[in-house]
């Protein structure tokens, strides 16, 4: 079998580093467990109990409140509400997450510096720090009214165009390609003497949307372009992805989530009718070879909170790791004069510029940030929003609830039932909201069904209220109007309800 060439496994590697793994061996769904073979039968009929979908509206369920299990923070709901870690750690663990904490605020500068421990920013990059994409570990935001682009950025890509990319694709050594100039994703700052790669332009256009009763909403459909583009054109096949930085609550929770849980929820054919065909995105596991499912990413294009970690920061500051050891970040081979800037790497502290300590520190950091409590869920509109969530079809893609995993490796995610509102699947969400972007299994109308726990804190956190993955929903209405393809009956749904049953919807979710 003919392996790809050491151009196009660069290539692979730049485009897609979750799947990287150097096999070309199929990526085969059936080798995940298909099981929950971590409980006893007796756990098990307990957990199928308490994870079926309610059917009385009358009150609150039982642990409504614990969003994230034992690990739910009831701190006042003020800004820092998504910042506070998980109330079952330890008093050692919380020294762990406050020192992760420190490096996710730490702020990268260019080398060489005096700071040897903090330089290597770039030379390209989208930000100096992690806390500045992920405001107060919140969502970001598309550039409002400001040049500030931080938390949102251009993802690049394009599909094979010859054989033995297609091949690579096929046999899951990458997701897809990068452009050949630019790399994976648009970098919009440079460290001095380096130009930046472009800056992102977005124009809206205005589409008013009747609802029931004669209201009138308006939906603005972004169009992306790039300005400035400073190495020539992008390759005609280059597509454009606007993604906008997601929460960072709960992750470590969804990371043991067992993946039995989430292909019990796959249905690809839509075997049952119901309109419906969520699909897992399976991916190699870059360092055992092994299949997984993934489960972060607005494509679930990630399996893991510490490769995904690695990614940011090679991608978004330019830092080197063990799991991605690119001191260069996202400088492509046709970039001479950024590949040939000085980096971080310092021999006396290793051989990256992020070091395993590092590494494990902001993962802990990201794997703990707690879930906040649930607000009002005895409220009588809460309730009636709750029964609408429901009847509309919401909850179809939307799954509230899951039981972690019995054996998971921090005991603090341990058995614990979690409300995250997400079957964490890939589904068809129709050409408005479609990028045109490939991404392994995911095509370029699908996304990941974002998680709904904590959405209606986030005014309260960073600000706005701007959603979906580029922020086009200026408000929770917008984000369910432009719901569409597999989603499009429970949108139309929403549209023909009357106003007191919509607003209990939302007010529904303003409670989570």
């Amino acid at each position: 079998m003919r392996r790809p060439t050491l151009l196009v496994l660069v290539a692979a590697m730049m485009a897609a580093p979750a799947a990287f793994a150097g096999s070309t061996e199929p990526v085969p769904a059936d080798t995940i467990s298909q099981q929950r073979d971590d409980l006893t039968p007796k756990d098990l009929k307990r957990v199928q109990v308490v994870t079926r979908p309610t059917s009385d509206f009358s009150k609150p369920e039982n642990f409504e409140t614990m969003q994230g299990g034992a690990g739910t923070s009831k701190k006042l709901p003020n800004q820092d509400a998504f910042s506070q870690p998980a109330a079952n750690l330890t008093f050692e663990e919380e020294g762990t997450f406050k020192l992760g904490n420190g490096l996710f605020r730490k702020v990268w500068v260019s080398a060489p510096s005096s700071t040897q421990a903090s330089d290597g920013l770039g030379p390209l990059f989208n930000a100096r720090a992690c806390q500045s994409c992920h405001l107060k570990d919140g969502r970001g935001h598309p550039p409002e009214g400001a040049a500030d682009a931080t938390s949102m950025f251009l993802r690049l890509a394009r599909e094979a165009s010859t054989q033995e990319e297609r091949k690579a694709i096929t046999d899951g050594v990458l997701l897809n390609l990068p452009d050949p100039v630019y790399g994976t994703q648009l970098q919009d700052l440079a460290v001095p003497g380096l130009d930046a790669e472009g800056k992102m332009r977005i124009t809206y256009e205005e589409r008013p949307v009747t609802l029931r009763g004669g209201e009138t909403v308006s939906l603005r459909k972004p169009t992306y372009a790039i300005d400035n583009l400073a190495y020539g054109p992008l390759h005609p096949d280059t597509t454009l992805s606007p993604r906008v930085t997601p929460p960072m609550i709960g992750l470590g929770l969804v990371e043991d989530i067992h993946p039995a849980d989430l292909l019990a929820n796959a249905d690809p054919d839509d075997t049952n009718g119901d309109g419906i065909s969520g699909k897992a995105q399976i991916l190699r596991d870059p360092l055992s070879g092994e299949t997984r499912v993934g489960r972060f990413g607005w494509k679930a294009q990630e399996v893991f909170i510490r490769r995904q970690s690695a990614d940011a920061f090679a991608g978004d500051i330019g830092i080197s790791s063990p799991d991605v050891p690119r001191p260069f970040g996202d400088c492509t081979e046709a970039q001479v004069k950024c590949r040939a800037m000085p980096n971080g790497v310092q021999e006396r502290l290793g051989k990256d510029e992020a070091p395993d300590p590092v590494m494990d520190l902001v993962t802990f950091y990201s794997q703990n940030l707690a879930v906040p409590a649930r607000r009002d869920v005895g409220d009588p509109q809460v309730l009636r929003g709750k029964k609408v969530f429901y009847q509309t079809g919401c909850a179809s893609c939307h799954m509230p609830k899951f039981v972690t995993r019995r054996d998971a490796s921090n005991k603090a995610h341990r058995f614990q039932l979690i409300w995250p509102y997400s079957d964490f699947l890939l589904h068809d969400m129709g050409e408005g909201l479609a990028d045109g972007q490939k991404v392994g299994d995911a095509t370029g109308t699908e996304w990941r069904t974002a998680p709904l726990w904590g959405i209606g804190l986030t005014k309260t956190v960073v600000g706005h209220t701007f959603f979906l993955h580029d922020g086009r929903a200026r408000n929770l209405t917008e984000a369910i109007l432009w719901h569409g393809g597999e989603a499009q009956k429970a949108r139309d749904d929403y549209a023909d309800l009357p106003k007191e049953d919509r607003d209990a919807l939302v007010r529904f979710l303003e409670s989570l």
